[in-house]
């Protein structure tokens, strides 16, 4: 059976698709093959829920979600819950999608927060759900898909995702708040300090949802306490990772790939670890930046210098390096786990995750 990625625009599904065919006729191939031709089905089926919620045309607050939903993302995270549902010996597959599709939720939920909290004007290419409809009516979509979320989890019948789902929320606010605490004041930390302040945001706003999306799955598969630690530990070096290359793609990704505005992060004077890098390998950017990190009043033409001065320091190239430092130690915790197609599935993503450009 083949894998058709691209009816699904997925990054994992593609990775697998060629990691199968690279690896030819061996039975591995097939069952990697096959892994991905279930997984894209399982998508398939998130994909059709998803588009389900866009379509509805209620109050505002769902209209202001629907317009985000109808433009969906890379769905990884979706993706990262049905590949560990298939770690251990149980077939819930069912469940499991529920618990996928409360993962994009809660991950399209904070995106229309931060759009507001950020001003940002353009989303997955197109204007923003605050910009089309209010910021009020972007707060409440971001609730209404928070509530959603919590519905298909309880779905489920297993209380432990619910209690680790509002505790990864939390966790999320909480690292929302250190975030806008720490806005244009990033350069006055010392640089331990700093790095330690990127972490705890990073591991709050990013790495919390792949942790649970990935101890959600593997949990409702049956496996034994300490390998959904472990895939719990992947899942957390896995968002690390890509909140790494997010901060690098904000520095030197296309704008018509990425979709969203280039250099917001920069812009919004926000602790990146490109900034993080380059701060300490040219100390006279700090005084280039106005109040200490706040670029909100600088002209455009200032900013792309800026922008300039940091990518000569290399930063980029460190962020991406050590996106793949976070990637290796997330496989050190895969590899506690027992061989199957599965976890060797998830060595294609995150090779996918570390060559995104989007």
């Amino acid at each position: 059976m083949s894998i058709d990625p691209s009816t699904h625009g997925d990054a994992v599904l593609d990775r697998l698709a060629r990691t199968a065919r690279l690896r030819g006729p061996e039975p591995l191939a097939g069952r990697l093959e096959d892994l991905g031709a279930q997984l894209a089905q399982d998508v398939g089926e998130v994909d059709k829920a998803l588009s389900e919620m866009a379509a509805a045309r209620g109050d505002l607050a769902e209209r202001a979600a629907g317009h985000l939903l109808h433009h969906p993302g890379k769905r990884i995270r979706a993706s990262c819950a049905l590949l560990a549902s298939r770690l251990g010996p149980m077939a819930a597959q069912a469940p499991a999608r529920e618990a996928a599709i409360a993962a994009e939720l809660v991950h399209a939920a904070t995106l229309l927060h931060d759009d507001v909290i950020d001003e940002g004007t353009e989303r997955r290419g197109v204007e923003a759900a605050r910009v089309v409809y209010g910021n009020s009516a972007s707060i409440l979509g971001g609730d209404h898909l928070l509530v959603e979320a919590l519905r298909r989890v309880h779905k489920t019948g297993a209380p432990a995702l619910m209690s680790e789902l509002l505790q990864t929320i939390a966790d999320m606010v909480a690292a929302e708040a250190i975030q806008l605490e720490r806005r244009g004041i990033a350069t006055q930390d010392a640089p331990d300090e700093l790095a330690t302040t990127y972490l705890a945001i990073a591991r709050g706003k990013t790495a919390a949802l792949f942790r649970w999306a990935l101890r959600s799955g593997a949990r409702l598969s049956g496996l034994a306490s300490a390998d959904v630690d472990a895939i719990g530990e992947f899942g957390e070096s896995l968002g690390l990772a890509f909140q790494l290359v997010d901060d690098a793609l904000d520095l030197d990704g296309d704008p018509a790939v990425t979709g969203k505005n280039a250099l917001a992060d920069l812009r919004e004077g926000k602790i990146t670890w490109p900034l993080l890098v380059a701060l300490s390998r040219d100390p006279g950017i700090a005084a280039v930046m106005q109040d200490g990190g706040d670029l909100t009043a600088i002209a455009a033409r200032d900013l792309s210098a800026i922008a300039d001065r940091i990518r000569a320091t290399g930063a980029a190239r460190e962020t991406r390096a050590e996106a793949a430092r976070h990637v290796k130690e997330g496989l050190r915790a895969l590899a506690q786990l027992p061989d199957s197609p599965a976890r060797r599935a998830f060595a294609a993503l995150v090779e996918g995750t570390l060559g995104r450009e989007r």
